[in-house]
């Protein structure tokens, strides 16, 4: 009698833990939940600690070097490895730091300093906002800046963003040679 209980409650943890995994994967793709119906996109709490760090480049520039760290909602790295897409409902953030540096025993030293702008893209295969000029090319694009990080200040996609990632066309206008996760491991 205890072997069949222990049985039923093994069975029943399994049966369990499998519906929490798969609500988990089921439920990634939920950027739509950031916008309202007008589509507007609002910076998602706690990025850093729920979604995956894709990676991180670094800019050098004579103006202030920068670092740009870019997050992915949970599942987006796996689907993309799969699929080599990005899946619709991803969310990517992209949070951009000054930079501060010194002389270490490593050498030359550069960390993150400061967030100066948060750039928010959500996956949209479905072009659901068609006369919202921040909504274009299969992406939402927004863009928070460090003086007001709760107000988006995109007007125009075409304007504000796509001049950027030009270069990245041919990758759904995303930098992914910079995102290790993205490739599968070996």
């Amino acid at each position: 009698m205890i072997g069949r209980i222990a049985f039923l409650m093994l069975t029943l943890c399994v049966f369990v833990g499998f519906q929490l995994i798969n609500s988990q994967k089921t439920d990634s793709f939920n950027g739509f939940e950031l916008v309202d119906k007008a589509g507007n996109i609002r910076k998602p709490t706690g990025y850093r600690d729920h979604y995956q760090a894709l990676g991180t480049f670094v800019v050098l520039d004579p103006k202030g070097n920068e670092m740009h760290f870019t997050y992915a909602s949970p599942g987006a790295a796996e689907y993309h490895r799969k699929n080599g897409k990005f899946a619709d409902g991803t969310v990517l953030v992209k949070e951009i730091f000054g930079t501060n540096h010194a002389q270490m025993t490593t050498g030359d030293a550069h960390w993150a300093s400061g967030t100066k702008v948060w750039f928010i893209l959500v996956k949209d295969e479905k072009g659901r906002y068609p006369g919202n000029p921040l909504w274009g090319d299969g992406w939402g694009w927004a863009l928070y800046k460090s003086d007001a990080p709760d107000k988006q200040v995109a007007t125009d996609y075409k304007k504000d963003c796509l001049g950027c990632h030009i270069p990245a066309k041919a990758t759904d206008w995303i930098y992914i040679q910079g995102y290790p996760v993205l490739a599968a491991a070996k």
